[in-house]
């Protein structure tokens, strides 16, 4: 069991942030907007009112924050997704735009709805979630496929399967590294898009409810879809993934937790970068893995994540 990779594994990625070695990734699915109000305590039930201490809107959405994420680290990125063309989608597109990330085919449709969240979280940081998933069309027939081309990668979230799967063909043809994030989807979605998928990183209880189990055995069972590495991320527990039949391990960086809100996207985010830089998995396991660390340092999904140069000095103070 390895608790990091060696650091001249990982020097590579200096270059990326200096702009010596261009790496640009594609991110395609959900984006959405959480309206977040602040209380001393949740709702007991019934009819009531309450006063909140505090009010924000916050970027959500697990290919959204991976976008964010591959931005803040230094790399290029384009985000591809959908929105309605209302207040939610502006707002939510502004604040791409505002990371440096490319919006161009975040498409905001006419007749569509964004995906919005209303959340209340008390005093112990305990949550009440109601969300909207948003409407908008499936077809992604409107994708600027010819794009993929100039991609060193591309990752994608379950929310828009023929998104997904539009865009991994395309990159399965052009010989480009695709990385799924396997959220939380009913079963047929993964059985369309892992064919496709070169990594699958899954969270632990997207994996339970698709193969069965969570542990270690289950990334092995998958291995029947023909990707190169299927793993599965674990919070504190660190991440395991199998490749080439063999099951491998990377420990959690310890750090103060204040907020792990957003730790598995980051963690996809810095992953699609690093394989899109030509690192390999054990590589970018312990890249991925640190990152997602530094930004549970700080409240809020997108706040506190580093850029690379800051990850690599991480990375050698840590054991």
């Amino acid at each position: 069991m390895s608790a990091s990779a060696n650091i001249g594994d990982l020097s590579v990625l200096a270059d990326v942030a200096s702009g010596a070695r261009p790496v640009r990734v594609i991110c395609l699915g959900l984006s959405a907007l959480d309206q977040v109000w602040r209380v001393d305590r949740p709702f007991a039930g019934g009819s009531e009112k309450i006063k909140a201490t505090g009010y924000g809107t916050l970027g959500g959405g697990m290919a959204a924050n991976a976008s964010v994420a591959v931005a803040k680290l230094g790399a290029s990125v384009a985000f591809w997704g959908r929105a309605g063309n209302d207040a939610a989608g502006h707002e939510m597109k502004a604040a791409f735009t505002a990371e440096g990330v490319d919006v161009e085919n975040f498409r905001l449709f006419p007749d569509g709805r964004s995906s919005v969240s209303g959340v209340i979280v008390d005093s112990h940081g305990e949550r009440q979630i109601v969300n909207f998933r948003g409407l908008y069309p499936e077809a992604a027939d409107w994708l600027p496929l010819e794009a993929v081309a100039r991609a060193s990668s591309v990752l994608a979230d379950p929310r828009w399967v023929e998104g997904a799967a539009t865009l991994f063909r395309e990159a399965r043809a052009r010989g480009i590294a695709t990385v799924l994030d396997g959220d939380m989807a009913e079963p047929d979605v993964f059985e369309r898009l892992l064919p496709l998928t070169d990594h699958a990183i899954f969270s632990e209880p997207a994996l339970a409810a698709f193969a069965g189990s969570a542990e270690d055995k289950s990334l092995a069972a998958l291995a029947r879809f023909g990707c190169r590495v299927i793993a599965v991320t674990r919070g504190e527990g660190g991440v395991s993934w199998c490749e080439s039949g063999q099951l491998h391990r990377q420990a959690a960086y310890a750090v103060d937790v204040v907020d792990t809100t957003g730790a598995g996207d980051v963690f996809h985010g810095a992953y699609a970068l690093a394989i899109g830089a030509g690192l390999d998995a054990r590589a970018a396991m312990a890249f991925s893995a640190a990152t997602a660390a530094m930004k549970c340092r700080h409240a809020g999904g997108r706040n506190g994540i580093p850029d690379i140069n800051e990850c690599l000095v991480f990375m050698r103070t840590k054991p």
